[in-house]
C-alpha cells in the first residue's frame, strides 16, 4: 500500500477537463482544490468578450509564438506556484493543483514521491470541439473565428509539448476523452486510497 500523498497535480492544457476534475476529487477526498489560473494572470481568452490585447496576441503572433509566450508566462508562474505548494505543505493538509501552468519541467524539481501526477490528454479532434463549443464559434463572426483558431491552433501545440514532456518524466497520459469526469475521479480516488 502506498501513502497518501501530500498533493495531487492535474496538468493538461486547456479544455481538457482539469479544473472539473479537481472539483469532483477535492468534492470526494475533501482536499483544497488550488488553481493555477487564479496564482498567475494570462492572456486570455478570445471569448466572451475580446479584449483588445487579447485580440492583438492572437492575431499578432503566430500559433508557434503564442505558445512559446504560454510557456515564458508558466516559467514566471514557477516561484508563486511553488510558494502554494510549500504553504500547503506547512499546513500539513493535502491538496489539489490544477493547471496548465504545471509543466513537467517544474513538476520534475519536487520530490515527487510526496506527490502524485495526473496528465490530461485530449485527441487534437477532441480539444478542437471542446473550445469550439465553450467559445460559441458556431455564431462568431469571421474574425473572432480567427481568434479562436489561433487559440486552437496554440493549445493544440502546447498538448503535443506537455505529452512529450510527462512522457520523458515517465507520466502516462490520461485520456480525457476516454471517460465521464466521474469514472476518471473514481479511478484516481481509488489509486489514491491503495
Amino acid at each position: 500500500m502506498m501513502p497518501m500523498p501530500s498533493g495531487l497535480f492535474i496538468a493538461g492544457t486547456s479544455h481538457v477537463g482539469k479544473s472539473s476534475l479537481a472539483a469532483r476529487l477535492g468534492g470526494s477526498l475533501g482536499w483544497t482544490v488550488i488553481s493555477t489560473d487564479d496564482l498567475g494572470r494570462h492572456p486570455g481568452r478570445p471569448w466572451p468578450e475580446v479584449k483588445p490585447q487579447v485580440a492583438e496576441f492572437y492575431t499578432g503572433l503566430s500559433p508557434e509564438t503564442a505558445h512559446w509566450f504560454l510557456k515564458v508566462h508558466h516559467e514566471n508562474m514557477w516561484p508563486r506556484l511553488l510558494q502554494a505548494i510549500e504553504w500547503q505543505e506547512t499546513l500539513e493538509e493535502p491538496f489539489i493543483m490544477e493547471g496548465a501552468a504545471l509543466r513537467p519541467d517544474y513538476l520534475s524539481t519536487l520530490d515527487l514521491a510526496r506527490y502524485r501526477i495526473v496528465f490530461l490528454q485530449a485527441p487534437d479532434a477532441v480539444l478542437r470541439q471542446r473550445v469550439e463549443a465553450a467559445s460559441d464559434y458556431d455564431h462568431a463572426t469571421a474574425e473572432r473565428k480567427h481568434l479562436i483558431d489561433r487559440f486552437i491552433e496554440r493549445s493544440i501545440l502546447d498538448n503535443h509539448a506537455l505529452s512529450a514532456g510527462f512522457d520523458a518524466l515517465g507520466v502516462t497520459a490520461t485520456d480525457a476523452d476516454a471517460s465521464t469526469i466521474d469514472a476518471l475521479a473514481a479511478d484516481i480516488t481509488a489509486l489514491l486510497r491503495q
